[in-house]
């Protein structure tokens, strides 16, 4: 896979990218999420890569807390990441990658579906 420099932090995600390829390539399709998620943890900090596992996004309405969400991993302060092991990848699940985006302020993330035979990966921007 090149890298398209064209988008933000492309040298990044695909070094996010190539690492869950090797997840993928290692462990198949099959496990839940979880298992995934640690195995790409691992495969990250292996190569140096800064990141933070079950990142917590703080939620605002109106300026006023409402509460908490969780993104699967904020790499480098720069990139989120939200990993899935389901059938299809659906319009839900960019969703809720947005809106992660949003209440983080990041601009770039990758969407990871590891239950298919071949890893799908979705870049989102916004």
């Amino acid at each position: 896979m090149v890298a398209n420099k064209n988008y933000l932090h492309s040298d990044l995600t695909e070094k996010i990218i190539k690492a869950a390829i090797k997840v993928h390539s290692h462990l198949g399709p099959g496990f839940v999420e979880k298992i995934y998620q640690r195995a790409l943890e691992i495969e990250l900090k292996n190569n140096q890569i800064g990141v933070e596992r079950e990142k917590i996004l703080k939620l605002s309405y109106s300026g006023v807390n409402i509460g908490t969400d969780k993104v699967d991993f904020e790499v480098d302060r720069k990139v989120l990441v939200e990993l899935k092991a389901v059938t299809e990848l659906s319009d839900i699940h960019k969703a809720q990658l947005i809106s992660y985006l949003k209440a983080s302020k990041h601009r770039i993330g990758l969407l990871i579906n590891f239950a298919q035979q071949k890893l799908q990966v979705k870049r989102v921007i916004v």
